[in-house]
């Protein structure tokens, strides 16, 4: 199979096969983050209880999120692990709950067993930060109709950070982007349902995701829509002076605007509200219409 896409920009009308819904990428698509766990590096512990988790799923909806992120397992530098039952009960009653909000639900895990279980409830979305690799994670998701996110991480959470190295970041990192969608189409899954990481900040300095951010449309192999997280994260720390996580919202969109200029179709963010509003102005800027994320989701007939 060819290492070569057809160019997919968020403007083009493409679709993206999400689960119980198709999704449009007229305009750039919003991840609301949704972290349930008690030391993700930016709100550790705010969405630990259930109700806190459900109403604040749902104020990102109203804000104007398009996707909820379900994370029940930190990625974070260092992050120790978690196990199987863990994070299954921190999970799976929320995303059972959360399927009649009216967008689809995304889960952030690396482990097949917790794809199955998800996808059993009735999750729409898989986001891997190890990119499908786990074996039986394939066996999990194929069969299914479920949207895919293959992430690029060199190394993993716990070491990912300790002197990170490249011969050139863009290229290693589409050389490894390429190779996964190419085994991921082979296996039989539908290219419209596939998106790619970057991954930055997972076994990355601040110069090198910077570098990625900058030469974006290199790393990223076309054809498949680009999913862009940079809410919060250290390179904003790093070139703001902002230790706080919390303090570096208008960095982060900063840094998701540049995003969006250099083809980015999805963006994953903590900070709902002032993503739209940044991306309602970048809209008027370029002369194209704002969808409300409503008119983003077209529900699909097809059964998980």
């Amino acid at each position: 199979m060819s290492n070569t896409f057809k160019k997919i920009s968020s403007a083009n009308g493409a679709i993206l096969q999400c689960g119980r819904f198709k999704l449009k990428l007229a305009r750039p698509l919003i991840m609301g983050i949704l972290n349930v766990t008690p030391d993700s590096f930016s709100d550790g512990g705010c969405f630990v209880n259930y109700n806190t988790a459900y109403a604040r799923a749902h104020q990102m909806i109203d804000e104007g999120a398009d996707i909820i992120d379900i994370g029940g397992e930190s990625t974070r530098p260092g992050a120790p692990l978690v196990t199987l039952d863990k994070e299954l009960e921190r999970v799976l009653f929320l995303i059972e709950k959360l399927l009649n909000a009216g967008v689809p639900i995304s889960i952030d895990t690396y482990k097949p067993q917790v794809m199955r279980a998800a996808l059993n409830v009735g999750v729409d979305f898989i986001n891997d930060i190890r990119g499908l690799r786990q074996p039986g994670a394939l066996d999990a998701v194929r069969d299914t109709f479920c949207g895919l996110c293959v992430v690029h991480m060199q190394g993993a959470p716990s070491t990912m950070q300790h002197k990170p190295q490249y011969h050139d970041i863009s290229a290693n990192v589409r050389d490894f982007l390429n190779e996964r969608i190419c085994s991921l189409e082979q296996a039989g899954i539908a290219s419209n349902r596939l998106c790619v990481d970057p991954g930055f900040g997972f076994g990355k300095t601040a110069q090198h995701n910077f570098t990625l951010l900058r030469e974006l449309p290199r790393a990223i192999p076309t054809g498949v829509p680009t999913l862009v997280g940079l809410s919060r994260k250290s390179m904003i720390g790093a070139a703001t002076g902002r230790r706080v996580p919390k303090q570096r919202i208008a960095g982060s969109l900063a840094g998701m605007l540049a995003a969006i200029d250099r083809g980015a179709a999805i963006v994953r963010v903590h900070d709902v509200a002032p993503t739209v509003d940044a991306l309602k102005v970048w809209q008027a800027i370029n002369g194209r219409p704002w969808y409300h994320a409503q008119s983003m989701h077209v529900m699909s007939n097809n059964k998980l």
